[in-house]
């Protein structure tokens, strides 16, 4: 019942200090091999004695004996020390194997156009990596391990992360096919909310290039196009797979994007993240429908 209470007051810090005394035998040991003074170890030693309510040290002129309490403390300390260290070592052992969970985040444009088919080809290959994959226009914090890759389009990848180029996603004028050559088709234009600049600028030097609807998000505008409502730039990756629309023109190549997967630099090494990059990154199919 005694080590209940201690095991509620204690955090790992405290039982730790009081394993590292017991085991030097004295605080002048202790403060050697953890490079603390004697005066800082004594005061933590009091305050979690004083916290305690109770003596977990008999201090004799040759060092320090551990009272009954303080014998409990150590054994769940060991306890929590071989807990840890097994755990290490399970964490280490599966970071060496090709195998687990890995997260992936990309758009909903991206994942139903071309990254989901990848995704497939590579579970059928290494069906021990399971996969989650997370849609979003936002980018998830690869630092804070929202998402173990990101595959995103993007021209500046920021600094710090590592990854590699997968090509650039083709961009061409699409519009519904039975009314395709129809040149006063109204245009179809990205909301605001997607800044994207680039797209805008062109659009403003085209004939007709009032737009007759703004939609936010790729997939939005692939469905108003497939709809009637007008034509649009889309992916080529989208516009091409899709019987219902025809290209209008060439690729509109200051459209082009260039197309990134990345990963923080901690997890280059991670044999189960390392392989779904290597597999996106080298995928054929995936590249030739950029």
């Amino acid at each position: 019942m005694e080590f209940a209470i201690l095991q509620d007051r204690l955090d790992w810090s405290d039982y730790r200090l009081v394993l590292e005394i017991a085991r030097a035998g004295s605080l002048t040991l202790a403060g050697r091999h953890s490079a603390r003074s004697h005066a800082t170890l004594f005061r933590r030693l009091n305050a979690i004695e004083e916290r305690l309510g109770t003596r977990l040290f008999d201090r004799h002129r040759s060092g320090y004996a551990l009272t009954g309490a303080g014998e409990a403390v150590v054994a769940a300390a060991k306890a929590f020390e071989e807990l840890a260290v097994s755990t290490e070592r399970q964490l280490a052992d599966l970071d060496r194997r090709a195998e687990g969970l890995v997260t992936v985040t990309t758009t909903d444009a991206l994942f139903s156009g071309l990254i989901a088919e990848a995704l497939t080809r590579f579970h059928a290959q290494t069906p021990a990596i399971s996969l989650e994959v997370r849609l979003s226009n936002d980018l998830h914090d690869l630092a804070r391990r929202e998402a173990d890759i990101a595959v995103r389009p993007t021209t500046a990848p920021e600094p710090h992360l590592f990854g590699r180029n997968l090509g650039t996603i083709r961009q061409a004028v699409y519009a519904p096919a039975h009314i395709a050559a129809d040149a006063d088709l109204p245009w179809i234009g990205p909301a605001a909310s997607m800044n994207y600049v680039q797209y805008e600028r062109w659009l403003r030097r085209q004939e007709g290039g009032e737009t007759a609807m703004r939609i936010e998000g790729t997939l939005g505008i692939h469905a108003a196009v497939r709809a009637g409502a007008g034509r649009a730039v889309l992916p080529c990756y989208l516009g091409d797979a899709d019987e219902g629309l025809r290209r209008c023109g060439p690729v509109v190549e200051e459209l082009g994007i260039p197309l990134w997967i990345l990963i923080h630099p901690d997890l280059k090494d991670v044999a189960r993240v390392r392989r779904v990059l290597e597999f996106l990154g080298e995928d054929r199919q995936l590249r030739q429908r950029l």
